[in-house]
């Protein structure tokens, strides 16, 4: 970048091949991680604003290459708009009672005959997880598997079976509401 001749035609030529090596990575991790496209455009200007001012304003050397920086930049960035929306969004719900007392709750009784469809070993082993918090190796210590693999595959299995009800049965989140 040191032989840069920083014009306006050529920041243009250099904006667009950035855009185009290093943009694409840039949305696929903001989506992935629960933002738009839009999110992820404006994260990545504000990465390119970033390595425009820190590269060719103040002449300053990365130790990484452009789509390297521009991508970690872009992660960076991104994170921070995500924690703080994380935290909007919790005060939000804390905040507005009148919505949480109109609510309508999943019934208890409907998700434990579904769930009991996967049989009672399913159950006691999803309690166990789930609800007691058991690591892997606990579970397959105290169900007689093998391994934590094995324990995994089971949990796995037994999610399977409980999922394949509910896609039998073309059932919504509507048919669990009282």
């Amino acid at each position: 970048m040191a032989a840069f001749n920083n014009t306006a035609q050529n920041r243009e030529q250099l904006f667009s091949k950035l855009y185009q090596s290093a943009f694409p990575a840039v949305a696929a991790y903001v989506s992935k991680m629960g933002g738009s496209f839009d999110e992820a455009k404006d994260v990545f200007q504000d990465a390119l604003i970033s390595y425009y001012e820190k590269v060719l304003v103040n002449s300053t050397d990365i130790n990484t290459t452009e789509n390297g920086y521009l991508f970690g930049t872009a992660r960076h960035i991104w994170l921070q708009r995500y924690r703080a929306k994380s935290r909007e969004q919790r005060l939000d719900a804390d905040n507005d009672f009148t919505d949480a007392e109109d609510a309508t709750q999943p019934s208890t009784n409907k998700l434990l005959a579904y769930l009991a469809t996967a049989g009672k070993r399913c159950m006691d082993m999803l309690k166990a997880f789930y609800y007691d918090k058991l690591d892997a190796e606990d579970i397959a210590t105290t169900f007689g598997y093998s391994g934590i693999r094995s324990a995994t595959v089971q949990k796995y299995k037994c999610l399977e079976k409980v999922r394949d009800t509910v896609k039998q049965k073309a059932l919504q989140y509507e048919d669990f509401i009282e």
